[in-house]
């Protein structure tokens, strides 16, 4: 899809969604099947409303992170049909008409209009994270597209909230899952969203440059054991920091120093001879990256090998001005290597008079997910950086969101689907949203309310109804009100509609959101609900519809 221009300033251009295989063909069969239904019945320009929700909040939790916004607005300012993706259409439903096809051919959604939630929110079940107005026919083709943009964000964001939330603000969270993810795609939206949930780095170049996201990452295990001695490597010479001095022989500085801490009276109970090829492939990585050293040091023993021939390495750096990162732990029990690493780089501080060593960064991976970072928490470690991948881009302890898609409006009449399961049920009309606000500044409530109703006012007291459990009620005094829907797109209308903020803006929000919960709606284990209401008429016209819309039974 080319990029199209879009609102009021003459020029401005949104362009397409990031992943080029986001197509208007990126959508179930039976969407063009009810798109022909539609047109075939004279039905496809009537003036509908959908609402996008999800029913339960993911991985046990009561929260959920709102992402994917940007990308179903980059698709709609971008929506339309290739004559080749038409033909293929009309090949794909036999007994179609040509003039479906003309139809096809002037689909856009220049008279859609969406509202939405900020991306980065913190949001909660059966609040519409979007509404989508429009033409039946075309917003019905919205559907797919939009649930697949935003179900997976959402659910890798939150992910990554929860991983964060885990660790603690003052560790450093690398997102490490590109190889195993679910294919490229999966592996690009994971670091962009585990970014917006925030992580603070990822090692996934393409996602680097596409958004903006910081890179880490240092060498694999293949690097050490791809060395057998000192001998292989051919230049020995390292310019100091300041470019003043050169270091002829690196290699004989690092023995030099390695001698040291071997003979040092508080570390030589640690180790006796170290594995040289291991101390080879660090000597060669630090000539390669003397302002970026950081080596993994668990390929033959951390303690016995890894960890000295790591001193080493950066005591020889330390003397030509440079200032070697950490180190990488990738199996063992982290808890206890990382606090004798740690011991270990203050003993060589005090002992060889190194200011600053013992604050050496210790990065830890190997499949952390949330259950083992805080059992180091419960333990007690050391690590400072945790690298995670499988559990956290594969969103391993939950498979899908669930988010929905469904009419709540057609041609101004409310429109609700029943279910014997009530979580199904859907809430109908179109609706406002708000969250209040209790006096120490947490959110209280979210409500959701008639389109026409006066919004609540601060101050004022509010009785607030679950949707569908008459018995479960509260009055509230907001001490602040927020509107949540905003208008991120209004077709070919002139007027404002919210921008879409840079990825670090929307990192920022979701991190200050996640920080203005209340602790007991986050914690892990058994999380307060957080209350999702209607005003007291919403419930009245929900329950009046549901009377009116459900077929009475009759007994024999």
């Amino acid at each position: 899809m080319e990029p199209k221009e879009n609102g009021k300033e003459p020029g401005r251009v949104i362009e397409g969604p990031t992943n080029p295989m986001v197509t208007p063909l990126l959508n179930d069969l039976y969407q063009f099947t009810m798109a022909y239904a539609y047109w075939k019945a004279g039905k496809q320009n009537e003036r509908s409303v959908f609402d996008l929700y999800f029913r339960k909040n993911p991985f046990g939790g009561e929260y959920t992170v709102f992402a994917g916004l940007e990308e179903c607005v980059k698709f709609l300012a971008n929506f339309k049909l290739t004559h080749q993706e038409i033909d293929y259409v009309r090949d794909s439903l036999p007994g179609s008409e040509e003039a479906f096809c003309d139809y096809l051919r002037g689909l856009d959604c220049s008279d859609v209009e969406v509202y939405a939630i900020p991306e980065g929110t913190v949001v909660f079940p059966k609040v519409p994270l979007m509404r989508v107005e429009g033409p039946v026919g075309v917003v019905q083709l919205l559907e797919t597209p939009f649930l697949n943009l935003v179900n997976f964000a959402s659910l890798v964001a939150t992910n990554a909230a929860r991983h964060r939330f885990v660790a603690g603000k003052s560790k450093s969270l690398l997102e490490f899952g590109a190889r195993r993810a679910q294919g490229p795609d999966g592996a690009i939206s994971a670091s962009k969203y585990c970014y917006l949930g925030g992580f603070d780095a990822t090692s996934n170049v393409a996602a680097g440059k596409l958004f903006g996201i910081p890179l880490r990452g240092t060498h694999s295990h293949a690097f050490v054991s791809s060395f057998m001695s000192t001998d292989e490597i051919v230049d020995k010479v390292l310019q100091s920091a300041d470019g003043e001095t050169t270091c002829d022989d690196f290699i004989s500085l690092v023995q030099t120093w390695l001698t040291k801490i071997q003979y040092s009276p508080s570390l030589s109970g640690f180790f006796s001879e170290t594995n040289q090829s291991e101390l080879a492939a660090f000597i060669s990585y630090a000539l390669a990256f003397p302002k970026a050293f950081l080596a993994l040091v668990d390929t033959y023993d951390v303690m016995k090998s890894g960890i000295p021939n790591f001193c080493a390495v950066a005591l020889a750096l330390n003397d030509l001005g440079y200032k070697a990162l950490g180190i990488r732990l990738d199996s063992g029990d982290l808890a206890y290597l990382s606090t004798e690493a740690r011991n270990f780089f203050c003993a060589v501080e005090r002992e060889l008079k190194v200011p600053g060593f013992g604050k050496m960064i210790v990065t830890a991976s190997n499949d952390l997910n949330e259950e083992t970072i805080d059992a180091l928490n419960k333990q007690g470690h050391e690590v400072d950086a945790f690298g995670i991948g499988t559990y956290l881009v594969t969103c391993y302890a939950q498979a899908a969101l669930g988010c929905v898609f469904k009419l709540v409006e057609i041609n101004n009449q409310p429109r609700i689907k029943l279910s014997e399961d009530v979580t199904k049920v859907s809430i109908p009309c179109k609706k406002r949203s708000y969250r209040l606000y209790g006096k120490e500044g947490y959110p209280l409530v979210d409500i959701m309310t008639g389109e026409n109703e006066p919004p609540p006012k601060v101050g004022e007291r509010l009785l607030c109804r679950h949707p569908f459990n008459e018995s479960k009620r509260a009055y509230v005094v907001p001490q602040r009100v927020e509107e949540l829907l905003k208008c991120y797109w209004r077709g070919s209308a002139g007027e404002a509609r919210e921008e879409l903020p840079p990825l670090k803006e929307i990192r920022d929000r979701c991190i200050k959101q996640l920080e203005n919960m209340r602790p007991d709606h986050m914690r892990r284990l058994n999380p307060t609900p957080y209350k999702v209401s209607v005003s007291a008429k919403l419930y009245d016209f929900i329950h009046f519809l549901w009377l009116n819309e459900a077929p009475v039974g009759e007994l024999q």
